[in-house]
């Protein structure tokens, strides 16, 4: 879930999962770099982008305490996927 400062998910170069989803290239202040990874954030970030869209994520993410932040992406993350089940 973690990844270094660079924007790229664990520093090897490669998008984050949410910018691989969404096809655009990971800036070095990338809000969902650090919670998404290249591996699995792709899939996950798909139901988040679906249900909530990623404008609406990054903005509310921006509002969210950096402390914070983790567990608010686990809290997005279980509602989306919920929200996709019913």
């Amino acid at each position: 879930m973690a990844s270094s400062g660079n924007g790229t998910a664990a520093g090897t170069g490669s998008p984050c999962g949410a910018c691989k989803f969404l096809r655009r290239k990971c800036a070095s202040d990338c809000i969902f770099a650090p919670y998404f990874s290249s591996e699995q954030g792709a899939a996950r970030f798909a139901a988040i982008h679906r249900v909530f869209g990623a404008s609406n994520v990054s903005k509310l993410l921006l509002n969210v305490p950096i402390h914070d932040r983790c567990e608010a992406v686990v809290t997005i993350a279980y509602e989306a996927q919920a929200r996709l089940h019913d």
